[in-house]
Formats: C-alpha cells, sequence, structure tokens
C-alpha cells in the first residue's frame, strides 16, 4: 500500500478534524471574497478615484486568476503536498489581502487582487479533495455537507458582510478582515495536516508551456465572459481579440494535456461517466448560485433602492434556509438514492426561482423570504448530492486533479451565468421599453391624464417646469418597470434550465456508499 493509501486507512484523529475545520475556513474566507466585495464595489472605486468600467477590474482581475489556479493545483498539490500548498494558499491570500488594504490606487488594486485571487485559488478544490481523501463512511458525508454548506452560504452571506463593514468601518476591512483568520488557518493547517508526501520529481516535468496554454484559455474565456455584456460582445475588439486568444489557447491546451505522460491537468477524470455528468451538475448549481445571488441585488439597488447592508439582510435568508436544512439533508443522504436527492434540489431550485420571478417595484425582504429560503434548500440538496456522485467513486490517485477541474466547472457556470444576464436584461428591458412606450403615448387617454395629474401635483415646486418634470418621472416610471419584466424573463429561464438538467440525474450510475475506515 503505498503512502498515501496508507496515511487514508488509519482512524481520523482530532488533530486532523481541527486541521481540516481549518481548512474549511481558508476555502469559505476564498469564496466570500469575491462576494464581499462586489456588494461594496461602489465604495472601493470612491476610495481609489475609478471609474465604473475601471473600477470593474477589481472583481475582473482576482476571477480571472482563481480560475486559472483552480484545475492546477490538483498538479501543485502532489508535488508540494496538501499541506503544503495549502499553507502557502493561505498563506499569499492573507499577505495580499493585506495589500489590497492598503493599496492607494487602482493599478495597484488591480495587481494586488490577481495575486489574491491565484494564490487563494488553490485552498478550494484542495479541501474537496481532502474531504474524500481523510475520512469516509457516514464520516465523509457530514464532512460533504460541510463543505457543500461553506461553498453555498460563503456567495451568499458576502453581501451581508460586505454591506455591515462598509457600512460600519471602511470598504478598507472588506480585505483587513482576512488577515487575522488568514494567518490563524495558516498556522493550524501546518501543524495539524499531514495526509500526503510531496513528489518534487514533477517539478522537472512541469508543463510550462501548458501552464501558458490553460492561462489564456481560461483567463481569455473570464475576460471575455465579464466584459463581453458591457462592451456589446464581438463588436469590440477587446472582445474579439479576447474570445480568440481563449479558442486558441483552448485547442493547444487540450492537445497537450491529451498527448503528455505527464500533463499539468489530468482530463482523463472526463471518462468516469459520473464524474463527468457530475461535473455538468456542477456548472449548473454554479450557474443558480452565482447567477441568483448576482441578480437579486441587482434588481433590489437598482429597483428597490437598498443600500448594501439591506441587500445582505434580504440575501440572508438563503444562508439561514441552508444553514437550518443542512443537518436534515445529511439524515436524508444516508438512506436515500443520491440522484433522487438530486433531482429533488434542482426541482426545488426550480419552482424557487420561479417563485421569485414574478417580481415587481414593491417586493423586498417579506415577499422574497419563501422563495430565497426554498432556492437555499434546494442548492443544498443539489450540491451534496452532487459532490458524492462526482467524486466519491474516483480513486484517490484522480482525486486531486479531478476536484481542481469538478470546482472549475462550478466557476465557470457562475461566469456564464453573470455573462448571459448582463445580455439578456439589457436585450429584454429595451424591447420591454419599447412595448411600454405604446402604452403611454398621447393618444392614450389614460397616459395623457396620468401626466396632467402628476403636473399639477409638481406645479406648486417647480412652477414652469412642472410638465416636463411630470414626462421625466413617466420616462424613469418605464425604464423602471421594463427592467422588472426583464429581471422575470431571466428568472424563468433560470427556472426552465434547472427543470431541464434534474433528469439528467438518472444517466449517473447508482453511487455505491463509501466503505467505513
Amino acid at each position: 500500500m503505498s503512502g498515501a493509501l496508507a496515511l487514508e486507512a488509519r482512524p481520523v484523529s482530532g488533530r486532523r478534524i481541527l486541521g481540516f475545520m481549518a481548512m474549511v475556513v481558508g476555502m469559505f474566507m476564498a469564496i466570500l471574497d469575491i462576494q464581499i466585495v462586489s456588494a461594496s464595489i461602489a465604495e472601493v472605486q470612491a476610495g481609489l478615484a475609478a471609474g465604473p468600467d475601471e473600477a470593474s477590474w477589481v472583481q475582473t482581475s482576482d476571477l480571472i486568476a482563481e480560475i486559472v489556479m483552480i484545475p492546477l493545483s490538483g498538479f501543485l498539490s502532489r508535488m508540494l503536498s496538501t499541506r503544503v500548498l495549502f499553507v502557502i494558499s493561505a498563506s499569499g491570500f492573507t499577505v495580499f489581502s493585506l495589500l489590497c488594504a492598503l493599496a492607494s490606487n487602482l493599478q495597484a488594486m488591480i495587481l494586488f487582487r490577481a495575486c489574491q485571487g491565484f494564490l487563494g485559488g488553490a485552498m478550494i478544490p484542495t479541501v474537496f479533495a481532502s474531504t474524500f481523501l481523510m475520512f469516509g463512511g457516514q464520516q465523509r458525508l457530514r464532512m460533504s455537507v460541510l463543505i457543500g454548506l461553506t461553498a453555498t452560504l460563503a456567495p451568499t452571506v458576502g453581501p451581508t458582510l460586505g454591506g455591515y463593514l462598509t457600512e460600519a468601518f471602511s470598504w478598507h476591512w472588506l480585505f483587513l478582515i482576512n488577515v487575522p483568520i488568514g494567518a490563524a488557518v495558516a498556522v493550524v493547517v501546518w501543524a495539524c495536516i499531514d495526509i500526503d508526501r510531496p513528489d518534487p520529481g514533477l517539478l522537472a516535468s512541469f508543463d510550462w508551456l501548458g501552464l501558458g496554454l490553460l492561462a489564456g484559455f481560461l483567463g481569455g474565456l473570464e475576460y471575455v465572459m465579464e466584459e463581453g455584456p458591457r462592451q456589446e460582445w464581438l463588436a469590440d475588439a477587446g472582445i474579439r481579440y479576447g474570445a480568440l486568444l481563449s479558442a486558441t489557447c483552448c485547442v493547444g491546451f487540450f492537445w497537450r494535456s491529451l498527448t503528455r505522460r505527464n500533463p499539468l491537468v489530468e482530463l482523463r477524470a472526463f471518462t468516469d461517466r459520473n464524474f463527468a455528468i457530475g461535473s455538468l451538475f456542477s456548472f449548473c448549481v454554479g450557474m443558480g448560485l452565482y447567477g441568483s445571488v448576482y441578480l437579486i441585488p441587482l434588481f433590489l439597488g437598482r429597483v428597490r433602492a437598498y443600500n448594501s447592508l439591506q441587500i445582505g439582510e434580504t440575501m440572508f435568508i438563503t444562508g439561514a434556509a441552508m444553514f437550518v436544512v443542512s443537518p436534515i439533508i445529511a439524515r436524508v443522504a444516508q438512506k436515500l438514492d443520491l440522484r433522487i436527492l438530486m433531482v429533488t434540489g434542482f426541482l426545488t431550485m426550480a419552482l424557487a426561482v420561479w417563485l421569485t420571478a414574478t417580481l415587481t417595484n414593491l417586493s423586498g425582504f417579506w415577499q422574497m423570504a419563501l422563495p430565497l429560503g426554498l432556492r437555499g434548500a434546494g442548492t443544498m440538496c443539489a450540491m451534496l448530492a452532487v459532490n458524492q456522485v462526482a467524486l466519491g467513486t474516483l480513486p484517490p490517485s484522480m482525486l486531486k486533479g479531478a476536484s481542481g477541474l469538478y470546482n472549475l466547472t462550478r466557476n465557470l457556470g457562475g461566469a456564464v451565468a453573470l455573462a448571459v444576464i448582463n445580455t439578456l436584461v439589457q436585450d429584454r428591458s429595451y424591447q420591454h421599453r419599447a412595448q411600454l412606450n405604446e402604452a403611454v403615448t398621447w393618444a392614450r387617454p389614460g397616459a395623457t391624464q396620468f401626466v396632467e395629474t402628476l403636473t399639477q401635483a409638481l406645479t406648486p415646486r417647480l412652477p414652469g417646469d412642472a410638465e416636463v418634470a411630470a414626462l421625466k418621472r413617466v420616462a424613469a416610471l418605464v425604464q423602471r418597470e421594463a427592467l422588472v419584466l426583464a429581471y422575470n424573463d431571466v428568472l424563468v429561464l433560470m427556472a426552465l434550465l434547472f427543470l431541464a438538467v434534474a433528469p439528467l440525474a438518472f444517466l449517473v450510475r447508482r453511487p455505491r456508499p463509501a466503505p467505513p475506515r
């Protein structure tokens, strides 16, 4: 028996459980860091004296760097060992979090965010792989619930925590909060985790060309997904070049990975049917998780004029539901076919998003409580089952590389969802605005009467300009209602997506329960 497998067979001690819990905290920080900043991007923009388009790179640089590291983490974990890679990742994430808080200009912030995302990105897949390497039987299931809760809860509570920190202190604390926690995580993991041995010989076969192709492929793709909706896609030269770079590097990367003896990213995991279908489901979970976490705050901010703290309080309903149902789902998963649990999760997500697709300009906390709570429960169901199906049947030798690929699909799902949402909202709001404009012409008695009534109401405050102000108010109302209708259209499409993919669960081979360790 190899060293890794021998270690795997030992009983899990309290010391190793403590180390694993620290790893989960590190993963929570890495995922949280994306959403915690997005909720307060306006404050960061003001603090760095940047324009709206420039400030978006505070997010984009982090996402591009992180999405390159995630699939690379499997190779690095085998070369350095799980403990060393995770400690380097947590330490680098902590150092660059501090530098982000101290950044005095946009250029420095973008550089530090890219380094923070690249180094911190290794923590996420490493935790997923460690769950299956360290634990077995019911303990593995409980730990899978924990990391599933962490991976879904972090994006959900991000706006809440980000809004609170920004309102109570300043945007600098979005990064400073990582420093003491990150340092503690690195120390605990170094002291408590020792589940495998490094293989320094892999350094000699490190595929630098493969790394360049991987960076060009995923970095270009993430750039296109992030910036495409704002730049009218291929109408912009930068987007065209980004798409060309991504497509060219994609072909080269796949050729390199499939022909090298020791590739940087092991793609053969996709030959396992459960892993391939599980990765597809992970992509869909990413679309639902990141898409809804993006769309609902967008509605609350643009239509309801909520501040970041109010948005966070509303979105916390989903996180609270996840926390409440997670132990129940863990018990059910011990007795129920995971394929049924997966279908239940996706159908619940479909129902939740469908119920959300009744937004009006008055929708707020109480109107969204039920659908947001259902979405949290459905996401937990789906994610727990998908994690077990995708990674639970792979041999230990493939787990590290497969974990990176699996987490990559979830992040790509989120990137695609955000790009599609922005494009659809723009297109559908334009169409709805054109339709609504036909209903408020001078030929419509109801519209003219409304303008006259509004003009009379504004006359005492704006004598001489009341009619112009009334017309502007009507135009703003039309734009607002068109936006609400566009959001509802996108939510309906998301619900149909979850409904369509749910039956695919029965293409998965029924997973056998993991043997007790």
